[in-house]
């Protein structure tokens, strides 16, 4: 048999016994293996496997050690065990005694994720708890499929309510639909299969509409990473083009969203690569700890955080090292992402017994406060860790780090992304500070800059004193219409972007050459684009876009003032030879801003220019129309203008401030009763949970009770050799006795189909009616059939009545096989037919006497002999009567003698029929027939007529 194509896992706890019958009854063969985890109880052995059997077309077994998955098939947990998968293979182990409860699905559903990646299809029902949340992320980090039930319909909704807040759920069903899904998926194989030239193009709309609808931009990501994760999304809702997914996506914001975190899409763990991580806490955190200053915070900044795994276990390094003079160092480990859900995570910082498994015994006693089954992070580590959302596209760095971290996200993004965010976090490092990358990643774009401190596990130190600023190396938004082409963009447009690059370069060298720079600038000043070299007029000590900020004192009073003037009239203003220090030596600048107007746009522009006036010598006075003291009272009445404004908003801050601060003092009023109501709801449930393990305790019980009525009736049912079919109210065959099998041509698969549509021996057509009379009448129909290869059965159809309220819900067909019994019939009757013809020959008549009843039996011979029609009743003493008076004594103590002694009787009478009629003279031999045990059982006499030989 072949490997199966896909795996299904399918966990459930609580109510889920239902909904997984329910699922296999709308289970196709469709090639692949199904595998259920089960929250069981270790002390009674599960009949799951009986039960699902009846549901399912595949067939159902419980999984045994190293047992190979194979294709159409079921496989069922044991009770007992904990169960993996590994290289196709199923593994056991012993639960252990513990009062938490067993994580078997989060258990198995991780080890799917390893072993299967892509091909792994997971389903969560109904129960209580969050088991299967961890191991579902892990399927869904792997590439594979997940899929919840409805919550909203479950009577035990918690399972898949904590599945589908972990935002990885692909489907939310009702367990009937599941199945189809599931087959519609492996037939698309997760994806789209219809490559068209129009993909890009639509990729490049669906990836506009993600950044017009949502704060996420990911046009500068890998195209094949981005085109191939669409297309499965498009797969998932049943759309053959890209075309009518981007439709579908107009009009659906919660499938933007779902597309946008299938993107962003992370792989972490405690202590990832742990021989990187042992080196770093032998190499690279001493040497921090060696340059720190007296008072200096320890700064390490983790880009790309997910749920916080790495941050957590930098913290741990970190936390072992401080001691000593280091014992009251300050710690802050900025830790961003771009994903709001996973920093809520991260900061909780609660996670599953398998996500911890990479922890030693000794970090999580040290670190870890044990809750259940889940480790939260103590207090001492998580105050170390700040989670931001952050966009490295778009967000400025954080800067004058010790140790910045960014592994496994720079490979989803193209070449001139990568640069970017490289600079990025080539100026966001000290001096002498290091960078970690992933495994996978390379930072050619500012190698120059770097020391190799480890190449095999990507560790690097900064050499570089001085942070050039450069507003290119980051994204800026593009207000403009020359908007920037991704790299995956279709070749029809190769004309119009081979103009806008020519234009772009054409300005570059053009800036170049007449040492100018060339700056567009919004109204808050903020930079939006640039030409020109920005090290002669800029300061690279802010990373800011805000241009104020980054010039000289004296040139930023000077923008200061005329950008204001700007804004406000919407004329040009320039100013000549405004003599300014760069470095050790001095220059005079020309500063130029120029309003501009953008069709379609209300946002008001700026463009400001920047050029050395070198007309003059280096000690001639600076411009006539440059006048400082003027200026700078002007730049003071500005600031004085904006603190006034300041002022009024910060009092009305204030005031909003104490109004929320009432608020919130009520707020805290209520918590602090929510809380005492809590208790006291605590304690009650401490009751209710009490009385809950007493009726856990009695249905245990019960259940035991169960098990020993289910064990007397299987071996009421293995002795019965009568065969018993049990129908239910729409003449299903819902079981049958084992001996039914010796007498029926009756097969396990028989079990649910009509009773109609079972081809056997036995014509169910004659008793059918007879099965629907008893459903409706509740009559008992007892009749005898033949089969078709001649054997006799007697057939009795009764009510099967339910006990709770004696109503008929079905009906219990019994068969006897009376064959032999038939037989005996049937010679019996050849028999007293062929006496009967010898008796009529000899003309002698018959009678007997039944030994303990007396009943009198007489044959029709005898009867014309004492004068009675064939139709007419005669008694014994009927035949007495018709014996002549002085031989009536002979004949009854012949009769009495004989039964009395066993000896044989034989006499004559007469027999008088009528005073006038002749008498007729009988001989009458007689004696007592026995049993099989010897036991004498009636009296039986031969009577002849000897009229003749008196």
């Amino acid at each position: 048999m072949k490997d199966p194509e896909y795996i299904i896992a399918i966990g459930a706890s609580a109510g889920g016994l239902e909904e997984i019958n329910t699922f296999f009854d709308h289970t196709p063969l469709d090639g692949v293996s199904y595998i259920v985890v089960q929250h069981l109880s270790a002390d009674f052995k599960s009949r799951m496997a009986e039960v699902l059997a009846k549901h399912s077309k595949l067939s159902v077994e419980e999984a045994t050690e190293g047992i190979l998955v194979e294709t159409n098939r079921v496989y069922l947990i044991p009770h007992d065990k904990f169960m993996t998968i590994n290289k196709g293979h199923l593994y056991l182990r012993d639960k252990q005694k513990t009062k938490s409860p067993h994580l078997t699905i989060n258990t198995f559903f991780s080890s799917l994720a390893l072993d299967c990646g892509n091909k792994a299809i997971v389903v969560v029902l109904s129960g209580l708890g969050n088991d299967g949340a961890e191991g579902l992320i892990a399927v869904k980090k792997a590439g594979g499929m997940v899929m919840a039930r409805n919550p909203e319909t479950s009577s035990f909704p918690s399972m898949p309510y904590k599945a589908i807040a972990t935002g990885m759920v692909d489907f939310i069903l009702e367990p009937a639909s599941m199945p189809g899904a599931i087959e519609d998926y492996v037939n698309y194989q997760g994806e789209s299969k219809n490559n068209t030239k129009d993909d890009d193009k639509n990729l490049v709309m669906i990836i506009d509409l993600i950044k017009q609808r949502s704060p996420l931009d990911f046009s500068d990501y890998k195209p094949t990473t981005i085109l191939r994760r669409t297309k499965r999304r498009a797969a998932y809702h049943d759309f053959a083009t890209l075309s009518q997914y981007y439709d579908f996506l107009k009009n659906s914001p919660e499938e933007i969203e779902a597309l946008s975190k299938d993107f962003l899409i992370s792989v972490t763990a405690f202590f990832r690569d742990k021989e990187a991580f042992d080196y770093i806490q032998k190499n690279v955190i001493p040497r921090i700890l060696k340059k720190l200053v007296s008072g200096e915070e320890l700064k390490f900044w983790v880009a790309g955080c997910a749920t916080g795994e790495e941050v957590y276990s930098l913290a741990m390094l970190i936390a072992e090292q401080l001691t000593g003079e280091l014992a009251f160092t300050v710690v802050k480990i900025f830790a961003t992402d771009i994903d709001s859900a996973a920093l809520i995570h991260a900061g909780k910082g609660i996670y599953q017994a398998d996500t911890v498994k990479n922890v030693s015994a000794d970090r999580l006693k040290k670190f870890f406060i044990k809750e259940g089954a889940q480790y939260r992070i103590k207090p001492s580590l998580r105050k170390m860790a700040i989670f931001a959302q952050h966009d490295l596209v778009k967000n400025p760095p954080y800067c004058n780090m010790h140790f910045i971290s960014c592994r496994n996200l720079l490979i989803y993004m193209a070449p001139v992304l990568q640069r970017k965010v490289f600079s990025m976090l080539l100026f966001g490092l000290k001096m002498d500070g290091y960078l970690f990358l992933g495994s996978s990643e390379n930072p050619m774009p500012i190698i120059q800059n770097l020391e190799v401190v480890s190449k095999q596990y990507k560790i690097y130190r900064n050499i570089k004193s001085k942070r050039m600023f450069s507003f290119d190396a980051f994204s800026m938004p593009d207000t403009l219409e020359v908007k920037h082409r991704p790299a995956f963009a279709s070749s029809e447009g190769m004309n119009s972007d081979t103009s806008s690059t020519l234009s772009e370069m054409m300005q570059i060298n053009l800036a170049e050459d007449l040492d100018y720079l060339a700056l567009c600038i919004d109204e808050h000043k903020n930079v939006i684009k640039s030409y020109g070299s920005t090290t002669k007029f800029l300061l690279a000590k802010h990373f800011t876009t805000n241009l104020e900020k980054l010039l000289p004192k004296k040139l930023a009073m000077v923008f200061h003032t005329m950008s204001n003037n700007v804004i406000k009239t919407g004329k040009k203003a320039s100013l000549n030879r405004i003599k300014i220090k760069q470095g050790d030596s001095f220059m005079r600048v020309n500063l130029s801003l120029t309003p501009m107007e953008v069709k379609g746009d209300e946002q008001k522009l700026i463009m400001v220019t920047f050029t050395e006036d070198k007309s003059f010598a280096e000690l001639e006075a600076e411009g006539m129309d440059f006048n400082e003291k003027l200026y700078h009272d002007e730049y003071t009445l500005n600031l004085e203008e904006e603190l006034k404004d300041l002022k009024e908003k910060l009092k009305s801050t204030y005031e909003q401030l104490d109004a929320s601060n009432e608020n919130m003092q009520s707020f805290n009023e209520e918590m602090i009763s929510a809380n005492e109501e809590m208790q006291s709801t605590n304690e009650e449930m401490q009751s209710v949970n009490e009385e809950l393990d007493t009726i856990n305790s009695e249905y245990q019980l019960k259940n035991k009770e169960l098990l020993d009525i289910n064990d007397d009736l299987n071996n009421y049912f293995r002795s019965n050799i009568n065969g018993q079919l049990f129908i239910n109210n729409d003449l299903l065959l819902m079981k049958f006795s084992p001996g039914t099998v010796k007498q029926i041509n009756l097969l396990e698969t028989d079990i649910g189909r009509p009773l109609s549509n079972i081809t056997t021996n036995i014509k169910f057509e004659t008793i059918i009616e007879d099965i629907k009379r008893v459903l409706k009448d509740g009559d008992i129909i007892t009749k005898e059939i033949e089969t078709n290869n001649g054997k006799w059965y007697q057939v009795m159809t009764m009510p099967y009545l339910q006990q709770s309220d004696h109503k008929n819900s079905g009906a219990i067909v019994t068969f006897n096989d009376v064959t032999q019994l038939k037989k005996a019939q049937h010679e019996l009757d050849v028999s007293n037919r062929t006496l009967a013809m010898a008796l009529d020959a000899a003309e002698m008549g018959m009678y007997s006497i039944d030994v303990n009843t007396r009943v009198f039996t007489p044959s029709l011979r005898m009867k014309k002999f004492f004068g009675y029609e064939p139709e007419q009743d005669m008694s014994y003493q009927d035949a007495v009567s018709r014996v002549g008076p002085e031989y009536r004594k002979l004949f009854t103590d012949g009769v009495e003698h004989s039964i009395s002694t066993g000896e044989k009787m034989d006499i004559e009478y007469p027999l008088i029929l009528s005073p006038d009629d002749t008498p007729m003279w009988v001989r009458s031999i007689g004696n007592l027939v026995y049993n099989d045990k010897n036991k004498p059982m009636y009296f039986a006499g031969l009577l002849n007529d000897v009229t003749i030989h008196k």
